[in-house]
């Protein structure tokens, strides 16, 4: 292809000269063409490309290749270069462009090839230290990159021009790097000794001692480079980790402790991070670790979970707990069997806690303990895992209804003891979150009814004695009941809290009422009376028991009939004195003082106006209190710490024939005195009906069930049946029981058996 360009010559005078077309080691030179310019008038010149390609001189090729092989030997041999650099670059640039580019390649690739192959004996003679073997592989190969570059260098033109227009030719680089490895790391015996000293110093490192890093990191740098880190030294070096953890994770399970092998699974996963990060390929990561993992962790999960899991959760070791979750997390199935033994653990202590019965006591403030220290362990450690939330409320839910119906009454006793006035023990505050914590508990049960049952009762004995600790507390409660199970569930309650404002009304009307009426008292003034007007349908059921009130007393009861009937005609009212209570100014030696007493302690007291010993059998008929109640009430006031009274014989039992008398030398430091109110603590009758009463409550509901559902379907069967009753029924109940309720609907002619086939049911209008 032919040029041509313009060149403008502004000087007038331009001697002749001559520039070198080629290096000086051909020694031929072309002629530039120099014009004159006269006058100093600009004249233009083109210069054209000779009409014949210049040639070399024949003997150029063989003359130019010895200076470049000197080149060479001396690179390869440490040795001075006699030529410049330039001038070599220049001699392969020029043989290139006169098309003997392939021939400079092959007799390079010779002349490599004959240095390469040189240096294989010194490694395949006798068996030297693995070490210093590694260390001469490692100079033999800093040193063979080097000398590679340096020859690029020179023939940098060869591999710009002829190896990029040839694809299947490797470059120079490439070429060298295919030498070492064909003719020194695929000698068997190298190869050999190669991986094994590298084996040998990572398993030095990772038995503790202090290895040369640089020298693995070159080493095996030196094999990626050579594409043979996978094929020779990988696989090996990933089946002696393999057996190396397998040995130590059956040593170490066999004398640690699970927390001391947790922390030893960890520093070694975290020293291969560090090897991965120093030395090894990244490609080997993946690899590598899922073998610790498997040999350390995966191979021992049951284990470790059987010998340390209960133990580190019960000593609530908050940082070992979340090392195992961080390092079962990484195995397949860890979390898996972690949540497993973890429900496991909470099902075993929850029972201890719920089944023993001389545990009831302290039963609901372990279970919240307990609970706590549950929700901290997920939080924390199990970072919150929606798994092992689950896991922790289905674990709750199974332990705490082993014990049917206990959990629900003593829970609803553990609520009365907190609102009750006298309770100092929390701040509002305090007690808003226990209640929060207690209705977490609350979701656990299935008898719900049982807890409302034994609520209620506490319930009503709290605001008719005036000792809740808060209205706000107890409206709190009954909001959080409310909106856990509905306004159905709470409507009796809400009704005795609109009783006792609606009461504060009446009384105050009652009060006006006496002031207006006070001739009709007769002499009966001083006597303070305060009526709670309870609505039958929202209280507890009372035992009915007609008791003879002193004549002061009667006068006021009387009154507040007439006033009641007045205000309110139609409406029926019934005493009930088992919930009264008494305020009494006694007259003592030492002094006045003030006693607080039931309405059965106060009947009794009063007797002694009239005389100042009464026999037992005296009392009863005067008070016409029921026989069990009446020598609770007098063993409270003659047998108590507050001994008003004297008995006769002395002893803790009250008997037929003792005698009680006044007790005028009582001595306390305190104005006002509460004695004991029998009728305030739970007798085992009381309980025994509150129960019967919740289990009658459930039969009802079980045959409303039954007559709902057979209405809607008309003909069901027995299996049918029984699964559409415990989808609605809300509390647990046996099949055993359902059959029998069942059987009694049959014998009220509600519904009948199917006369062709006897498990179906049909409904009877």
């Amino acid at each position: 292809m032919k040029r041509s360009r313009s060149i403008s010559v502004m000087n007038e005078n331009i001697p002749s000269q001559k520039r070198a077309n080629f290096s000086s080691l051909n020694g031929v030179h072309k002629q530039t063409v120099t014009g004159n310019l006269k006058g100093g008038t600009g004249k233009k010149l083109t210069i054209k490309n000779f009409k014949d390609k210049p040639k070399l001189p024949d003997n150029y090729q063989e003359e130019t290749w010895c200076k470049l092989k000197e080149a060479v030997e001396a690179i390869q041999n440490s040795k001075r270069i006699q030529y410049s650099l330039e001038d070599l670059y220049k001699g392969v640039e020029n043989m290139c462009m006169d098309t003997m580019a392939s021939t400079v390649y092959k007799n390079l690739t010779a002349l490599t090839e004959v240095h390469v192959k040189s240096h294989i004996k010194q490694f395949v003679g006798e068996s030297t230290d693995k070490q210093i073997f590694l260390k001469k592989i490692n100079e033999c190969w800093q040193s063979h990159c080097r000398q590679m570059i340096m020859i690029r260098s020179i023939f940098l033109y060869l591999d710009r021009t002829f190896v990029l227009q040839n694809a299947s030719v490797p470059s120079i680089w490439d070429m060298g790097l295919d030498m070492f490895r064909q003719h020194i790391i695929l000698n068997h015996l190298v190869q050999s000794r190669i991986v094994d000293g590298l084996l040998m110093l990572i398993e030095k490192e990772r038995l503790g001692d202090s290895v040369d890093r640089l020298l693995l990191k070159s080493l095996l740098r030196m094999l990626c480079d050579l594409q043979l880190y996978s094929t020779i030294f990988e696989s090996k070096f990933l089946e002696a980790t393999d057996q190396l953890y397998a040995a130590e994770g059956q040593r170490l399970m066999q004398y640690q402790d699970v927390p001391e092998y947790l922390r030893h699974v960890d520093k070694r996963l975290a020293e291969e991070n560090e090897r991965l990060l120093h030395y090894l390929d990244s490609s080997t990561r993946v690899q590598l670790v899922h073998t610790v993992e498997k040999q350390l962790i995966s191979e021992h999960l049951i284990n470790i979970l059987q010998k340390g899991l209960d133990n580190i959760l019960s000593e609530n070791r908050i940082s070992d707990v979340s090392l195992l979750f961080t390092l079962f997390s990484r195995v397949k199935t860890g979390l898996h069997q972690l949540c497993i033994h973890f429900n496991a653990f909470i099902k075993k202590i929850g029972r201890t806690i719920v089944v023993d019965p001389e545990k009831d006591k302290t039963m609901v403030q372990e279970l919240l303990d307990f609970k706590d220290k549950m929700d901290n362990i997920v939080n924390t450690c199990f970072q919150r895992n929606e798994k092992f939330s689950n896991s922790l409320k289905e674990a709750f839910e199974q332990f705490i209804n082993l014990r049917a119906n206990k959990p629900a009454e003593l829970i609803a006793k553990f609520i009365d003891s907190k609102l009750r006035a006298g309770n100092k023990e929390a701040t509002e505050e305090e007690l808003e979150r226990l209640l929060d914590k207690i209705m977490v508990l609350f979701r656990f049960i299935h008898g719900k009814d049982v807890f409302e049952a034994f609520y209620k009762k506490d319930l009503a004995k709290r605001l008719l004695v005036g000792k809740s600790a808060s209205v706000d507390a107890e409206k709190s409660m009954l909001s959080k009941l409310k909106q856990e199970c509905g306004g159905g569930f709470t409507s009796k309650l809400e009704g005795m809290f609109k009783d006792m404002e609606l009461s504060k009304d009446i009384n105050v009307s009652f009060r006006q009422y006496m002031i207006a009426n006070s001739s009709r008292l007769q002499g009966a003034s001083g006597v303070d009376l305060t009526v709670s007007i309870l609505t039958m349908g929202y209280w507890p059921t009372y035992p009915n028991m007609e008791v003879n009130l002193p004549s002061v007393m009667a006068i006021y009861q009387h009154q507040f009939n007439m006033f009641y009937h007045g205000k309110y005609n139609g409406r029926k009212l019934q005493w009930q004195p088992t919930l009264g209570h008494c305020v009494l100014k006694a007259f003592f030696n030492q002094g006045n003082k003030e006693l607080q007493v039931s309405l059965f302690q106060a009947l009794s007291l009063l007797l002694f106006n009239e005389a100042d010993e009464i026999s037992y059998e005296d009392i009863r008929t005067q008070t016409s209190i029921e026989d069990g109640e009446l020598r609770r009430t007098l063993q409270s006031l003659a047998c108590g710490k507050a001994r008003v009274l004297l008995k006769t014989p002395k002893g803790r039992e009250v008997e037929n024939g003792d005698l009680f008398a006044f007790n005028a030398d009582f001595v306390n430091k305190l104005f006002r005195i509460k004695i004991n109110q029998i009728q305030m603590k739970e007798t085992m009758e009381e309980q025994k009906a509150t129960e019967e009463r919740v289990f009658q409550d459930r039969q009802y509901q079980i045959d409303a069930a039954i007559v709902r559902i057979m209405k809607m379907r008309k003909s069901l069967s027995h299996t049918l049946l029984i699964t559409e009753l415990y989808n609605q029924l809300k509390f647990p109940v046996k099949p055993a029981d359902l059959k029998k309720r069942i059987e009694s609907l049959i014998d009220r002619d509600y519904m009948e058996r199917d006369k062709e086939n006897t498990n179906n049911y049909n409904y009877m209008a």
